[in-house]
């Protein structure tokens, strides 16, 4: 075996394979496997892609045993206590942190996107009065590409980042549009003059009928929550835009896809199943309870927003976003009991032996969810913030998928355990 190499041996027919191993910046090394079917005729099996580097990527790196994220090289860390949501929208996508000049200009390019066609606004109204805010955004934000047909050449530079500019901009206007229209409200436009967060929460909450004053640590808990969201390497909804794009089909389309992975309660839905924990729950009382529940291997009730299938310490990402939580819940009027219960849980959590040992910390979607039920936010659009948040992740990974020179489109393959071959039978010749 050589000193950059791993060699396979097939025991069946003998026959061995030299594999090149990659390494990059951090992380495992890794085994290049692209020529194991050509050359020995076998296939590798990795439920779930544990254990597979889909990509190469130069964006976000994770070490989940030491709880390390960086965006471009940068700890997550600082950017949560020095940067904002706009310059780190800046840095995943242009790979740098931008000059004053620059900062300006994406600024003002992503403030004056932000409104949507008028004939897009009615389009909302082909839903059902009821319907969840997320099918709306996958729904509206796929409908896109029908409205903007000046930026759908995918290998055109300038088109990847006008979209980008677009998506970027209009997903909080879309996103609170689709919570008006599903309690019945006008939809809001938004104001130039307010920041990416304040402009959201003004067309959230506020109506034609009184003025809107906006809580600006609200603001800020928003931009902080997006930062820690904007991007999280090859998961679910990122490995699924790259997976629809690897086809050639436009941002605003593989977009679309992420959002309907990123929906799903294992993933982006998790902040909204930790408030359907906590109602179930009901009572402090009632606490211990589910906690011997949740230790009791034969019961299939989880605590939600506990533990992270990559982070194997600390979710740093929880770490960050902890105080927060308890400042915004300090300013809360009135006494909410899923908040009590939910402090009263991260309190266990973090001195239960059984916790630490199982290594299950209180995560980004355990306190993400308290502080957007503290702001006002409803349960059933915790999904479509994460969706806000995430959006410049995926342009970015789609961008970068885009300009690799290796790309192919995505093709899986699988052991097939179905029926062996087998011939037609005519239906009045079967028993």
């Amino acid at each position: 075996m050589g000193k950059n190499t791993v060699t396979i041996v097939n025991n069946a027919t003998g026959q061995e394979l030299e594999l090149p191993l990659m390494t990059g910046t951090h992380g495992p090394a890794t085994v290049d496997i692209g020529s194991l079917y050509s050359k020995l005729g076998i296939f590798t099996y990795d439920n779930g892609f544990k254990s597979t580097a889909s990509c190469q990527s130069s964006i976000t790196f994770i070490d989940g045993e030491e709880g390390i994220l960086l965006y471009r090289g940068y700890p997550i860390e600082q950017l949560a206590e020095k940067s904002n949501f706009m310059e780190v929208c800046h840095l995943l996508y242009y790979g740098e942190l931008p000059t004053k000049e620059q900062y300006s200009k994406f600024s003002w390019m992503i403030t004056r996107h932000s409104m949507i066609n008028e004939s897009l606004r009615d389009f909302y109204h082909g839903f059902w009065h009821n319907a969840h805010p997320m099918s709306i955004m996958v729904g509206v934000v796929g409908a896109l590409s029908a409205f903007y047909h000046d930026s759908l050449e995918i290998d055109n530079p300038r088109h990847q980042e006008i979209a980008a500019h677009r998506l970027i901009a209009k997903m909080p206007t879309i996103a609170a549009a689709s919570y008006k229209y599903s309690i019945g409200q006008p939809m809001v436009y938004p104001q130039n003059r307010l920041s990416y967060c304040e402009n959201f929460l003004q067309m959230m909450f506020s109506v034609p009928a009184s003025e809107y004053e906006i809580n600006p640590l609200h603001a800020k808990a928003l931009d902080l929550l997006f930062i820690l969201h904007a991007d999280h390497e090859q998961n679910a909804s990122t490995s699924t835009v790259r997976l629809a794009g690897s086809s050639g089909a436009n941002p605003f389309a593989a977009v679309s896809a992420g959002i309907g992975a990123l929906w799903g309660p294992a993933h982006g839905g998790a902040n909204e199943a930790v408030i359907r924990m906590l109602e179930e729950i009901r009572d402090v009382s009632a606490i211990p309870k589910y906690i011997a529940r949740a230790k009791d291997k034969n019961d299939s009730f989880r605590l939600m927003g506990f533990g992270h299938r990559v982070y194997k310490s600390y979710d740093p990402r929880a770490r960050i976003i902890r105080n927060t939580a308890h400042d915004i819940l300090k300013t809360t009027s009135g006494n909410d009991p899923l908040l009590e219960i939910a402090m009263r849980l991260e309190e266990i959590a973090l001195k239960d032996e059984y916790f630490i040992q199982h290594k299950l910390y209180p995560n980004v979607d355990f306190y993400s969810g308290i502080i957007y039920k503290a702001i006002g936010i409803p349960v059933n659009m915790f999904t479509v913030l994460f969706t806000i948040a995430r959006t410049i992740g995926w342009i970015t990974q789609w961008k970068e998928m885009m300009s690799d020179k290796e790309r192919v489109i995505g093709r899986p393959r699988q052991l097939y355990t179905g029926a062996a071959r087998r011939d037609y039978v005519p239906i009045e010749r079967r028993s």
